[in-house]
């Protein structure tokens, strides 16, 4: 039986130096033993300069969970054409602390702090994005001009 894992600061300072070392500026620490299992509970800690292309999780099972445990994080959501349709500002003691996305729903998280870190769940087992659950409108993570499309998601979130 595997031991019980306090999430405390110290376990939110290593996962956070471990992004700011990774070329992603992202880092997982997932409490969940095996990408197979039912369910994938995890810190995600997330660096300003790291970006998650839009995305959606077709499946119905894979409604997500995202909790803001330090820092400050921008959720952004889209319709299927690339239109924000809602935007939060997410941090722990803040107006939103956490959001419930459902599946099907396109949306992306920016880190608007260095060290940011939240807890994300959603239903297992892992599975890459389909064609289809990628935003075709949005720049590929590591595309030339996803920096600039980033820096326009985070001017989104500036009047929040």
């Amino acid at each position: 039986m595997p031991p019980v894992q306090v999430i405390d600061q110290g376990l939110l300072d290593a996962v956070s130096q471990q992004a700011g070392a990774s070329p992603r500026r992202r880092r997982n620490h997932n409490f969940h033993a095996r990408e197979t299992d039912a369910c994938h509970r995890l810190l995600n800690a997330m660096e300003p300069d790291s970006y998650i292309p839009p995305h959606c999780h077709a499946d119905p099972a894979k409604d997500e969970t995202i909790v803001a445990l330090r820092g400050r994080l921008g959720l952004i959501v889209f319709d299927e054409h690339g239109n924000v349709t809602e935007k939060a500002v997410l941090e722990p003691g803040g107006q939103a602390v956490g959001v419930n996305i459902p599946h099907g729903v396109f949306h992306t998280v920016v880190a608007l702090k260095p060290g940011s870190v939240f807890l994300e769940s959603k239903a297992g087992p892992y599975q890459p994005l389909s064609p289809g659950e990628k935003a075709g409108w949005a720049p590929a993570e590591g595309a030339p001009e996803a920096a600039l499309y980033l820096a326009g998601l985070k001017r989104l979130l500036q009047d929040h």
